[in-house]
């Protein structure tokens, strides 16, 4: 990266063909540290002529690494597995500074990115194919599996580590190229990782990495040498991304928003119930696509767990994420923070009560984009805020009288990422678990997102497409499938003698 010597801080630069290069003309952004309102960094906005050249890069790189053997490959992820933890700490911090969420929750997520490079590493076994003898006389069929080609990955905010690696060890394990667009609004972590994997000695133009908007998610999504694309964002631009993606027939898998529930039932014990809505509802300031939104309480579990978590949330401290004794830091900007605080605002108008408010924070920066733990009570099924994605610090109370009234509430919803149920009973899980419209379930677990060999098997409007991230369904993904049927006729027991090599 380049230092302005007037400003004394860094223009982020694009990693193309093993090499760093500046994205010359390109217009440049402030990042924004969202604790404090500083300029932390520059990103460029990329051309697409930028995008062309990472694109042909990538391109050549295809065939040579794609003869590299699936043992190497995955020896070359054991060692960025090494690298990685090393500097895990360094890369945590990096996440806080731009995105803003706790050390802790940052700490966390680069765990689950050192996960998923874990997992990829078991491709030797996971791409392997299938071999049927004699599917007729003499007749053989095998199934291999061989990588897709170039793979553009275009990531969120949300989780700057985590979420690319979601997709790119499992891409390049399987023998795949990639061109990777990190969000514009926190490039820094992914220009930090980039410089761990330039350790590695891959060939150049294996992995690329593009900074970028529109015109570089654009570009990629109408790109002809791009093969797949895997895409994290919101519903609405999840879908133009998987309309866009597949008139030009790639392969897409387009994760967009959430809405998700949290089942409260009148057995649920208390104190962890309330510690597992407070996780996943104040956690990363309610910025996942995981977290838990919408509390439906069943019956007297109300009154059992409502006015506890009340009170055990007023006692969170709202702060700087860098800073010890902060439970939940800011919000990605102050856009974001204005139009969270306008979902409260309208829920009010809607009739909710407010139980805490997290409009103002007290002792929060000015400067800062905050908004503290919110908990609206009295909150009708239909009302906006329980359809719509707020993706922000806010949790909603409905109250039912029933289970299978609760679980008409989860399906009614439009999305279908994540929902947890709150209960000791067995009877009422599995009842749960067999009708709920929702690819992911928490038993008694604030956020139920799966590990690295495990499917994120969002549902619905949370997700386009037909193999989801990660675990077998990433290995699916990133290969296709070559059948091949054999016939030999100069020996086997079709005619009674075998062949000898002389």
């Amino acid at each position: 990266m380049t230092v302005s010597t007037e400003t004394g801080i860094n223009t982020l630069e694009n990693y193309v063909g093993g090499k760093w290069i500046e994205a010359d003309g390109a217009e440049l952004h402030d990042v924004i540290n969202p604790a404090n309102g500083e300029t932390v960094a520059r990103v460029p906005y990329s051309t697409a002529s930028h995008l062309d050249e990472a694109v042909r890069s990538a391109r050549e790189a295809l065939p040579a690494w794609r003869g590299v053997s699936t043992i190497a490959r995955a020896r070359m992820l054991f060692t960025l597995r090494e690298k990685l933890e090393a500097r895990k700490d360094e890369i945590a911090r990096q996440v806080v500074t731009e995105m803003g969420k706790t050390l802790p929750d940052a700490t966390a997520e680069v765990g689950r990115m050192i996960e998923m490079v874990e997992a990829a590493t078991a491709i030797p076994t996971t791409m392997q194919g299938k071999v049927l003898e004699d599917v007729a006389r003499g007749v053989d069929a095998e199934t291999i599996r061989q990588p897709v080609g170039v793979c553009g990955i275009i990531a969120p905010f949300n989780f700057p580590a985590m979420v690319p690696f979601w997709f790119l060890p499992f891409a390049i394990a399987c023998g795949n190229t990639v061109v990777l667009k990190p969000s514009e609004q926190v490039p820094m972590t992914q220009q930090m990782v980039f410089g761990i994997i330039d350790e590695l000695g891959l060939p150049e133009g294996v992995v690329n990495l593009v900074n970028g908007s529109r015109e570089v998610v654009e570009g990629m999504l109408d790109h002809p040498d791009i093969d797949a694309i895997s895409f994290v964002g919101s519903a609405p631009v999840a879908r133009l991304v998987y309309e866009r993606s597949a008139q030009t027939g790639k392969r897409v898998q387009a994760l967009g928003g959430a809405k998700n529930h949290m089942v409260i039932c009148p057995d649920a014990v208390v104190e962890p119930t309330v510690n597992g809505l407070i996780g996943s509802g104040f956690g990363a300031a309610g910025q996942r696509c995981m977290a838990g939104s919408v509390i439906v309480t069943v019956g007297s579990a109300h009154d059992h767990v409502i006015p506890a978590l009340v009170e055990a949330s007023k006692k969170l401290q709202v702060g700087d994420g860098l800073e010890e004794g902060t439970d939940v830091g800011p919000v990605i900007s102050c856009d974001a923070r204005d139009r969270i605080n306008g979902w409260i605002d309208q829920a009010v108008r809607d009739g909710a009560e407010v139980l805490l408010d997290g409009r103002n924070p007290e002792g929060a920066d000015p400067e800062g984009s905050y908004v503290g733990p919110t908990i609206l009570d009295e909150v009708k099924k239909n009302d906006p805020i329980v359809s719509e994605e707020v993706f922000g610090p806010v949790l909603a109370v409905v109250n039912v009288d029933t289970l299978e009234e609760a679980i008409e509430t989860v399906n009614a919803s439009p999305f279908g990422n994540g929902v947890s149920i709150f209960t000791e009973s067995a009877s009422a899980v599995r009842k749960f678990r067999h009708d709920v419209e929702v690819g992911m379930v928490g038993v008694n677990i604030g956020v139920a997102a799966p590990v690295a060999f495990f499917p994120f098997s969002g549902w619905k409007a949370s997700f386009l497409g037909d193999l989801h991230a990660h675990g077998l369904d990433g290995v699916e993904f990133f290969t296709r499938k070559k059948t091949i049927t054999s016939r030999y006729f100069s020996g086997g027991h079709e005619s009674g003698s075998y062949f000898v090599e002389r």
